[in-house]
């Protein structure tokens, strides 16, 4: 008998006041508590994106140690000195502070320790291709194969996790720079609605309609699911790691081999390792002609979405877009006077830093490369950062910029964009 069978005509008053309320409640229950797991399922602090594009330029393990009347002084020294030690690296001429800063698109903090007066810290400097290109030389290297969807699974304590929580082999990931090689990556962040598609299930999942609209989620063609196993010999003792490469919806094995980390300490070094080495395997496929893009995918099965899929990727849209939004504002907020506190200006207001929503159109990576650059040399545009990546379709990316709309809409026009204005948002094409 249905709910609205029992709270209707005789059975409704046949029912004491006390279970016809309950009857409400369980009703209300059924209804809304599908929706509450979902909420449940993306809520939480997860995600990592990734620190460095293809086109980055990326120097790690750089050691500073620096001190200075106050903790933040010394940082920001430290910082300026891991930059300094970076460009000389990579054989870059001498040139002042200010304009190398303009060539660095981050800093990874890899270790940190922070003193009242003092800063230890193992960095990594990342610089923007388009901008250092011209004081290294040398030309991009060509890339090979279809842009690859990474899903980067760990098991350890009998768990099968990918984004449901933050994880150091998927911060091994984000963290891996693929300017040098052959394979396309596409890395997930992991935030929001990434966590109810992209799960340990999807990965041995044989629908090929399921697949082909994960995949168009991401702008990408098949997917890769390297697999890390850790074994904790002992509370705080060695890890052993066995790693496994794998491609395709098929789940097709490509290559295993192992490392061992002496003690959680160096297990990040290890995975940052083995990552290197997943790389070397999946370049080998491609050479080899394995590592091509699975036919039945394009095809989309039998044409047809599944019901519960499209309202995941419904959900799942709607989530990303709002805490994409909402953790741009907050981070803006948290960084940018933190960092024009030291030096005020007091006899001229500074300039509200607004962080605005920019779509842009990206039919090849040479494209969205090039806007990427375009942008982050427009005067007043404090970051930037992608939070949408549709490789022959519409990017968006989120601009941190120190104006009004108007005002960053009148800046990209005179780059030679075409702009159109939005609520809080741009649309720009050439």
């Amino acid at each position: 008998m249905s709910i609205s069978t029992i709270l209707s005509g005789p059975n409704l008053r046949a029912i004491s006041a006390p279970r016809w309320i309950a009857a409400v409640l369980l009703a209300l229950t059924l209804l809304g508590g599908g929706y509450a797991y979902v909420l449940a399922q993306v809520s939480g602090d997860r995600g990592i994106a990734p620190t460095a594009s293809s086109a980055d330029i990326e120097v790690r393990g750089i050691e500073v140690d620096v001190r200075a009347d106050t903790g933040a002084e010394a940082r920001d020294e430290a910082w300026r000195l891991a930059q300094r030690q970076a460009w000389e690296q990579v054989g870059g001429p001498a040139i002042n502070d200010s304009q190398l800063a303009g060539m660095v698109s981050a800093i990874v903090i890899q270790r940190e320790r922070i003193g009242p007066k003092r800063y230890v810290a193992t960095l990594g400097v990342t610089f923007d291709r388009q901008r250092a290109g011209r004081f290294l030389g040398g030309a991009r290297s060509a890339r090979s194969s279809a842009p690859m969807l990474v899903i980067p699974v760990t098991v350890s304590g009998g768990a099968y996790t990918t984004f449901e929580v933050r994880n150091p082999w998927q911060r091994a990931w984000a963290e891996f720079n693929p300017g040098g090689s052959r394979i396309d990556y596409v890395r997930p962040s992991g935030a929001g609605g990434d966590s109810l598609l992209l799960t340990y299930g999807q990965s041995g999942r044989r629908s090929r309609a399921w697949w082909a609209s994960t995949l168009d989620q991401f702008g990408a063609a098949d997917a890769l699911v390297p697999i890390a196993k850790l074994d904790h010999q002992f509370p705080g003792g060695p890890i052993r790691g066995t790693f496994i490469a794998r491609y395709g919806p098929d789940s097709k094995f490509l290559d295993t081999f192992e490392l061992e980390a002496n003690g959680p300490g160096q297990l990040q070094d290890m995975l940052g390792e083995a990552v290197e080495r997943m790389d070397a395997i999946y370049e080998q496929a491609l050479a080899d002609g394995k590592l091509q893009p699975d036919p039945t995918l394009r095809l989309g099965g039998s044409g047809q979405i599944d019901p519960a899929l499209a309202r995941l990727i419904e959900i799942g849209r709607a989530i990303r877009a709002r805490d994409a939004a909402a953790a741009e504002a907050a981070a803006t907020a948290a960084e940018f006077p933190a960092a024009e506190a030291p030096t005020p200006q007091p006899t001229q207001a500074p300039a509200v830093v607004r962080a605005f929503a920019v779509q842009f159109a990206s039919p090849d990576p040479m494209t969205f490369d090039s806007t990427l650059s375009s942008v982050r040399q427009v005067p007043g545009v404090r970051a930037l950062a992608v939070t949408s990546t549709a490789m022959g379709g519409t990017s968006v990316m989120s601009v941190s910029y120190g104006g009004d709309l108007s005002a960053l809409a009148a800046a990209l026009r005179e780059r030679g964009f075409a702009v159109r204005e939005g609520n809080n948002a741009l649309a720009i094409s050439r």
